[in-house]
């Protein structure tokens, strides 16, 4: 990422449908160039906040800006520097690859040949020449998925926003359109994306916004947010129901999770031998119900859970 001026800015950004309070004051900066990760529960704003940057929706009150330009008062410019790949492939399914391709680069203003050829070059790029000449109703999900990015750079955008852009995908698709973004990212162009994956974000992002209730919970790297909201845990099965509920017990609020079907429970650690060694110590001192343990770091799930109670992450 770059020290230059935020690719997208947001002040005390606030939107209300009816008495629904969506986004409450929300006010971050993403820096130019990289990938920037938005995520948080169901109902946090995520959406709606890409909307906004994407002239699609109008802020109540606040203000956002994309590439310097206000995102009220200059949509046009706005318009220019931006492209949106939404949840759902903006394709024409009748058409094929190639021709949906041409269709858009002639519409940002490139004549006949010079559409050809960006299509030609974003086709090969995208890993699509083989699919050109076929119909997208025949394409895959991760096939129509690479060719919607493909889309969405076809005029050379500086900042791109991608909400939920892997949703519904195979292991092997994701992991493909993973390898792509990373390659828009060190092309110089800004990623701005919302996922409900965790791992996603823990693999793409150089940094990430936490949104919980329209507003910033926090906001870091990966490592950063795990350190500062995340806890290393040693795990702990027990060998019969009596002892787990006995020990379950003793330890109280210090257990961060358990599960009682599978007589497992969790305690804080800092991961070191020596404490490891304490804890099993205090937790089972005559060796004899603890049948396995395993020390876990922390995680970006472990952040969510912290930052906003919930189990999971989900999407606007």
């Amino acid at each position: 990422m770059t020290n230059g001026p935020p690719a997208v800015e947001l002040e005390d950004l606030r939107k209300t449908y009816g008495r629904l309070v969506v986004l409450d004051g929300l006010t971050m900066r993403v820096a130019t160039g990289g990938v920037h990760a938005l995520l948080g529960p169901n109902g946090a704003g995520k959406t709606t906040t890409v909307r906004i940057l994407a002239t699609l929706t109008r802020p109540d009150s606040g203000t956002a800006r994309v590439a310097g330009h206000d995102v009220r008062h200059h949509r046009r410019q706005v318009r220019r520097v931006i492209s949106l790949a939404g949840q759902h492939a903006a394709l024409d399914d009748g058409q094929t690859g190639v021709e949906n391709l041409t269709m858009l680069a002639r519409l940002t203003g490139l004549s006949g040949p010079a559409a050809r050829r960006r299509a030609a070059t974003l086709l090969e790029r995208f890993d699509l020449v083989e699919a050109a000449g076929r119909r997208v109703r025949t394409y895959s999900g991760g096939m129509r998925r690479r060719l919607d990015l493909a889309a969405s750079v076809v005029g050379t955008p500086s900042v791109i926003f991608l909400d939920e852009p892997t949703t519904g995908l195979d292991p092997r698709s994701r992991q493909g359109l993973w390898e792509v973004i990373g390659e828009l990212a060190q092309a110089g162009v800004t990623v701005l994306l919302t996922t409900q994956y965790l791992e996603e974000a823990d693999r793409l992002a150089d940094r990430i916004t936490v949104l919980h209730q329209g507003r910033l919970a926090a906001e870091g790297t990966a490592t950063e947010l795990k350190r500062r909201f995340g806890a290393q845990r040693l795990e702990l099965i027990w060998r019969d129901p009596a002892g787990f509920a006995q020990v379950a017990q003793r330890l109280g609020d210090r257990v961060l999770g358990q599960d009682p079907a599978r007589l497992a429970l969790a305690v804080s650690t800092d991961g070191s031998a020596p404490q490891v060694r304490r804890l099993l110590d205090e937790i089972d001192p005559d060796r004899h119900g603890v049948v396995r343990f395993t020390v876990r770091e922390a995680t970006l799930d472990d952040v969510f859970l912290t930052l906003t109670g919930r189990p999971e992450v989900t999407h606007v």
